[in-house]
Order: structure tokens, then C-alpha cells, then sequence
């Protein structure tokens, strides 16, 4: 996997202060993106084990408290990114207890294939659906466009209790 920019400090995308990953990759090559320069799943640098160190390191850091962490892009449920995004979600729930996750995709909840759904499934929030020009609107929250909806998926499992899994999973 590459990666395009790292924001070890941000507080655009997503609540509180956080750290930001944007990968390399997107097959929706959406009109009006403000991110082209991530669709190439070769752009940018690619990801390692030294820059996972880091993100954990960032999110651990008690000089700055961050919320959690956020995964944009491109797109982090590019079939050639899940690989390497599971493994750096499981590594920050592992080691960084008491953070959320954010991520946001092209692609829609209900049309998951098992892969992302298992990376899906350790996400506190999923914004999901590609950005429509047409649908623009600078106003909302964490979202470019109105189609694109915000699953807050920790909500729902504290609704449902911790014995009810994932309901992308299930």
C-alpha cells in the first residue's frame, strides 16, 4: 500500500484532534474530487512498518491528546488497501485502547465484499458513498456531498450490546 499525506495533527476530519492517514487508490475517480492526486495505487509513499510506528506513536503521544484516528484518501477500502489498512486498525485497536476510528469510502455499506466488511467491523465510523458534484454542499459535517451517509457503527453495537456483532458482520 502507499499512502499520499499523514496529518499526525488534524482537526478537520473527523471529531477532536486526530491523526489522518490518506491512502493512495480510488477506483470512483469521482467528478469534482478534491483529492485526485490520490487515485494512482502507486502515488505517494509507500506505507511500512516505520510509518505504522509511527501512527501508534502519534496516537499514544500524551503531549497531544488525540481522539483517534481517521483513514481517507483515495480510498482505504481499495481491494489493494484492505490488506494494509486491517492490519494497521487491528494494530490500533491492540495498542491504543480508547481510540475511534473514522473511515471514508466510495464505496456503499451494503455492497461490502467480505474483506472490507471484516475491516469494516473494527471501525467506530464509516462514511460511505461516492462524492456527486451535483450533491455538493459545503455545509455539511464530515461529508462532501448529502448521498454520503455517516454510519456511526459504535453507537449501534452499544444499542445492541457487546454480545450482538458487528452489523455489517452479521
Amino acid at each position: 500500500m502507499h499512502y499520499h499525506q499523514y496529518y499526525p495533527v488534524d482537526v478537520v476530519n473527523g471529531p477532536g484532534t486526530r491523526a489522518t492517514l490518506f491512502v493512495s487508490g480510488c477506483e470512483h475517480q469521482c467528478p469534482g474530487c478534491y483529492n485526485q492526486s490520490t487515485w494512482r495505487l502507486d502515488g505517494g509513499k509507500p506505507f511500512d512498518e516505520a510509518m505504522s510506528d509511527r501512527v501508534i506513536r502519534d496516537l499514544k503521544d500524551p503531549r497531544i491528546k488525540r481522539r483517534g484516528l481517521s483513514l481517507s484518501g483515495g480510498d482505504p477500502l481499495h481491494p489493494a488497501n484492505v490488506p494494509h489498512v486491517l492490519a494497521l486498525v487491528r494494530r490500533v485497536r491492540a495498542e491504543c485502547p480508547g481510540k475511534d476510528i473514522w473511515c471514508w469510502t466510495g464505496y456503499l455499506l451494503g455492497e461490502l465484499t467480505p474483506a472490507q466488511r471484516e475491516l469494516v467491523c473494527l471501525l467506530d465510523v464509516l462514511v460511505d458513498g461516492k462524492f456527486e458534484k451535483g450533491l455538493a454542499d459545503p455545509g455539511l459535517l464530515w461529508r462532501g456531498s448529502s448521498n454520503q451517509i455517516i454510519h456511526d457503527l459504535a453507537l449501534w453495537r452499544a444499542q445492541q450490546g457487546e454480545r450482538i456483532p458487528c452489523q455489517v458482520c452479521s
